[in-house]
């Protein structure tokens, strides 16, 4: 039988990966992320199932080769965190490249809403016996021009929520589908024109900080800025300072830039030694959510089952469909 690793596991990781592996994998949760400290531990498992917060660097790559690892498996459609040229020619890779599109795209909007709605705050003021609704006013979405980045299947996903709330939409993608019936635009006029921003787009050398400072300066004073995607396609410093000059009007974020050391963890008895991120979650026009975008009950099962059948697929010699990278 073969044996796999599985890094910064939760509770509701091993309820699907136990259903659906059905014992023809002997699975080790380890709750610790995939790091240099714990690598170690690999010794002895066949495969690693790795996730997005664990450290996959170069050191990480080459231990994991000499512990004869076969294969990595990302339990995520991203992979930003894995040294793919440390890779390359040792170690395959591979991901889930769609689980739920509508899990993260609801998320978004609702995270919108909840921002614009002052929904949490209202929330806490009706459990405090406080029915003052001053403080509370919000904009319609109606009529408003969201800009997305990003238009793989969340954006597209996305784009129909908005155009069912009646809004305008503006697009920009590197690589930009013609056949679909979306207006492009250059990021530039994106900016210009935007009432809502939101990222759908993967992290890349290209779209690291896609939303600078530079990037603000241009963008339309009281915008929304929503990131479901990657925390680094955002310079949170100036994130910070376009909140506080009033330039963006609130942020509805599930990720960021330095989340590894924070996301996914109980760190309320701890002091957490950001000041970005604390700014950030203190700041009444941010609603910040932990990485919980992909957070259902369908995509946990889709993540479950394209993992295992990644893992049958190499293991049998068949041909893999989700590979990132191919180990010659």
């Amino acid at each position: 039988m073969k044996r796999i690793a599985f890094f910064d596991t939760k509770p509701y990781d091993k309820i699907w990966f136990d259903e659906f592996n059905n014992g023809k994998y002997e699975i080790v949760y380890f709750e610790g992320k995939l790091n240099r400290h714990t690598v170690g531990i690999t010794r002895d498992f066949d495969a690693v199932c790795g996730f997005v917060n664990d450290d996959i660097n170069e050191y990480v790559i080459n231990s994991l080769v000499k512990n004869k690892i076969k294969i990595l498996a990302m339990r995520s459609a991203g992979y930003s965190n894995v040294d793919l040229k440390a890779a390359k020619g040792k170690l395959p890779v591979v991901r889930v490249p769609a689980y739920s599109p509508y899990a993260v795209a609801e998320h978004a909007m609702g995270l919108l809403l909840t921002v614009n709605r002052k929904l949490a705050r209202a929330v806490t003021r009706t459990r405090d016996f406080n029915f003052s609704i001053v403080g509370l006013m919000g904009v319609d979405l109606h009529g408003k021009t969201v800009g997305v980045i990003g238009t793989g299947t969340i954006g597209r996903v996305f784009i129909n929520i908005c155009k069912g709330f009646g809004m305008n939409v503006l697009a920009y993608d590197p690589h930009p589908n013609k056949e679909l019936d979306i207006q492009y635009v250059s990021l530039e006029e994106l900016f210009k024109n935007s009432d809502i921003i939101s990222l759908h787009c993967p992290l890349t050398d290209s779209s690291y900080h896609i939303l600078n400072e530079d990037a603000f300066k241009r963008m339309k004073k009281g915008v929304f800025i929503i990131n479901t995607s990657r925390g680094a396609l955002v310079d949170a410093a100036a994130l910070l300072d376009a909140l506080n000059s009033e330039k963006v009007r609130g942020a509805a974020l599930d990720v960021y830039e330095e989340e590894t050391d924070f996301f996914f963890e109980d760190m309320s008895g701890m002091i957490i030694k950001d000041d970005t991120l604390s700014l950030l979650i203190s700041h009444p026009n941010v609603v910040m959510t932990s990485h919980q975008a992909f957070l259902t009950e369908e995509a946990l099962k889709a993540i479950a089952k394209t993992t295992l059948q990644n893992f049958d697929d190499f293991f049998a010699g068949k041909p893999l469909k989700n590979e990132v990278l191919k180990s010659n």
